[in-house]
């Protein structure tokens, strides 16, 4: 779980556990890759889009670069994207609940 908002990171991490899920937090994008590289087992990035230094989705593709096929979830609050940004990864809406991340992250995880 990456984000910089440590309120939802905790919260978000306790709903993935609540879940059946190990989680690891991190709250910059910095953070996250040193985590990536550790050699910890890492099934999924839950990733928040709006950080500074670096973005979510620069965020992402630096993951996935690291661990191919890494399934990765955007959480965000806006409904679009700024203009320019290539996404094609799952988004899940910010505010959400434990049922509505359940929804995102199960079908992700399966993959793995």
């Amino acid at each position: 779980m990456v984000d910089d908002d440590v309120l939802i990171n905790m919260n978000t991490t306790d709903m993935v556990q609540d879940l059946g899920h190990a989680a690891l937090e991190a709250y910059s994008g910095a953070q996250a890759l040193t985590l990536l590289q550790s050699g910890a087992r890492i099934d999924l990035l839950l990733t928040d889009y709006a950080m500074p230094g670096m973005t979510g989705v620069e965020l992402a593709h630096a993951a996935q670069a690291l661990i191919p096929g890494l399934p990765v979830l955007l959480a965000t609050g806006y409904a679009d994207l700024p203009d320019g940004v290539q996404c094609a990864l799952p988004r899940l809406n910010k505010p959400y609940d434990q049922h509505q991340l359940k929804a995102q992250l199960e079908p992700l995880l399966s993959e793995r």
